[in-house]
């Protein structure tokens, strides 16, 4: 009786150990043994977590919770809900919210959210608006880490203890600091090559960062959006945000109407100095753009700025002139280990968000200040959006060693703008130009850019788009990129992994 009993037993006792088995086998993959490796002998933590209502935060969440850690979620308010009052019949932000506290309470996790208005208007509001001021184009999403996620944010819990804060974000912390001795943490590339997001947090100190945690630097973002589905998640369906850091569905043009206001001016041809028509304010336009202009017999670029008179200049000519640089100078660094790298040593760098990479060299140099290290960076290949208040990122093979801010882009050394152009530029009077004129239609130039060059330019972006589609197909790491030795059972897992999934 009793074997007979065992035998219809065996199979649910099987079914079980291969339930066991797989749940193993997914969290001991999803998990990085690094992250594992710097939790003191695995013992459980003590973690806020950062949670947005986004699906990447909350599969973070997930995750920790599953590992068996101690979790407190926090979602940041950062903006006064009177500020877009005007734009929208309800709050943007809380279905966030909601979708937060929904898979908060899938685990009883407890929610709480914190109030940085005043910090997040002070620390990066002001900053983004002074700069768009000056003509520059800052990087929202590199302050916010530095100065409110990781900065206001961990100040305002520093005496909750809390071991670590975790996020969503696409990163990899190293802690190479034990109870006997206090190395430096180092800030790696994540699994997923496309979503990186060492170059948001490359501004960091050593200080925030050896107190962070990134469940998902592991993982690439399609089996994140897999796991969020295993774990049912309310927000599984959710898009990924776009735009600034925060601003949720405000589209960039309404942020800066709002808090810079529009001042009209004028739209001259750089070539010609003709007036062709008026704008809404110069810092509604960056170098390049093509969009927003409504000029007749296009397509028209934006060329370049007058800051001081608000004037625009376009041109129809824009891919003609070679705009390509390979150095620049860059300034306010951060280092993450705290020290400049070797001048000599083999960087590279990034000059925006995105899985491209270029060889580099710093030479340092002094700035007007003593104390104000200014650095030229020169890049092994040219490039053709380097822009003047973003961040470039400095790399060592994997590891991200900190940023400093683009104090140049190709425009300043000026696109040809011709002198009747800016006699008209520096008018007092304007209003003595009259009407604009009337905009004759080059055969050669359809909105559909017939140029040679334009017709280049475009195939580039197309090329860009097969690579980043195909690096997807093909695996996260490039091949440049030396990838982290894998031990036994990582190796055997992924396999698992990739059969499960």
């Amino acid at each position: 009786m009793g074997l007979c009993l065992l035998s219809h037993l065996i199979p649910g006792i099987l079914l079980l150990l291969a339930a066991i088995t797989i749940f193993a086998l997914v969290f001991g993959f999803f998990v990085d043994p690094v992250f594992f490796k710097a939790t003191k002998d695995r013992r459980r933590l003590n973690v806020a977590v950062l949670i947005s209502g986004g699906v990447d935060s909350s599969v973070a969440l997930r995750l920790l919770h599953a590992a068996g850690h101690s979790c407190t979620a926090f979602y940041l308010k950062i903006w006064f809900q009177e500020d877009f009052e005007n734009f929208w019949s309800e709050c943007p932000w809380e279905d966030d919210l909601k979708y937060a506290k929904a898979v908060c309470n899938q685990v009883d996790v407890p929610l709480e959210v914190v109030h940085l208005t005043d910090e997040y208007w002070s620390n990066v509001v002001s900053y983004i608006i002074e700069e768009y001021r000056c003509g520059r184009t800052p990087n929202p999403d590199v302050l916010c880490n530095t100065r409110i996620k990781f900065g206001a944010f961990m100040d305002a819990i520093s005496n909750m203890g809390f071991d670590f804060v975790a996020s969503g974000h696409y990163a990899k912390v190293i802690h190479e600091f034990t109870e006997q001795t206090s190395g430096l943490s180092v800030l790696q590339l994540s699994e997923d090559m496309v979503k990186d997001q060492t170059y948001f947090l490359s501004h960091l100190s050593q200080s925030q960062l050896r107190r962070l945690i990134f469940p998902l630097g592991c993982i690439p973002k399609d089996v994140v959006r897999k796991i969020a589905t295993s774990f049912d998640l309310p927000n599984k369906d959710r898009k990924d945000s776009q735009g600034i850091c925060f601003l949720g569905k405000i589209k960039f043009s309404e942020f800066v109407a709002r808090h810079i206001g529009e001042r009209e001016g004028i739209i001259l041809e750089a070539e010609t100095g003709d007036f062709l028509g008026k704008h809404r304010g110069f810092w509604f336009y960056t170098i390049g753009q093509r969009q927003g202009l409504r000029l007749p017999g296009g397509p028209w670029y934006v060329v370049e700025k007058d800051t001081k008179n608000n004037v625009v200049f376009v041109s129809r000519s824009y891919y003609s002139v070679d705009k390509r640089r390979r150095s620049f100078r860059v300034g306010s660094f951060k280092w993450l280990c705290g020290e400049y790298p070797n001048e000599s040593s083999n960087l590279r760098c990034k000059v925006r968000h995105g899985p491209g990479f270029y060889d580099c060299s710093l030479i340092m140099e002094t700035g007007e200040n003593s104390h104000d290290k200014v650095a030229v960076v020169q890049l092994s290949e040219d490039d053709q959006g380097i822009a003047a208040g973003q961040f470039a990122a400095f790399y060592y093979e994997r590891t991200c060693l900190g940023s400093g801010v683009i104090l140049e882009s190709w425009d300043d050394s000026g696109f040809p703008i011709c002198s009747r152009a800016l006699e008209i530029a520096g008018m007092e009077d304007k209003s003595k130009l009259g009407k604009p004129v009337k905009i004759k239609v080059q055969p050669c130039l359809s909105n559909s850019v017939t140029t040679e060059d334009a017709r280049e330019a475009h195939q580039e972006v197309a090329d860009s788009k097969s690579s980043i589609r195909a690096t997807r197909r093909r695996g996260s790491y490039q091949k440049t990129i030396p990838a982290s030795p894998y031990s036994w059972l990582q190796r055997f897992t992924k396999k698992c992994m990739r059969f499960f999934l």
